[in-house]
């Protein structure tokens, strides 16, 4: 299982600074997580810098921190860090919040670190 807990952050407009909100709990199921390692493949021969990922909502089990209530039009957006000499894929949760329509995510996470 690949249940991640992981810092969320929220903005509320273009021009505003990104706030922590605290932890997001979310399950990234094995179809899902297939799809992060083929984004990662993709990215590795495209001229595109992200590629987005649904999220399966039915499997996502997806804990928000209170203040931020419930998130819609979930995605993972897949990139590649350049932090070493072979790019590697990542990955974090994207949405809005069902309240205000505000922009919502996670840090990101190495596609190969889930199991």
């Amino acid at each position: 299982m690949n249940t991640l807990n992981i810092e969320g952050w929220c903005k509320t407009g273009a021009d505003e600074q990104s706030t922590p909100m605290g932890f997001i709990n979310f399950h990234v199921s094995e179809a899902d997580h297939l799809r992060l390692e083929q984004a990662e493949v993709q990215l590795q021969t495209a001229e595109t810098p992200e590629v987005m990922v649904a999220a399966d909502m039915s499997t996502l089990d997806l804990i928000t921190p209170q203040e931020c209530g419930p998130l819609t039009d979930c995605q993972y957006r897949v990139f590649l860090s350049s932090v070493s000499t072979e790019p590697r894929g990542q990955f974090h949760l994207v949405g809005h919040r069902a309240s205000d329509g505000s922009l919502v995510y996670t840090n990101a996470v190495m596609v190969d670190q889930l199991g």
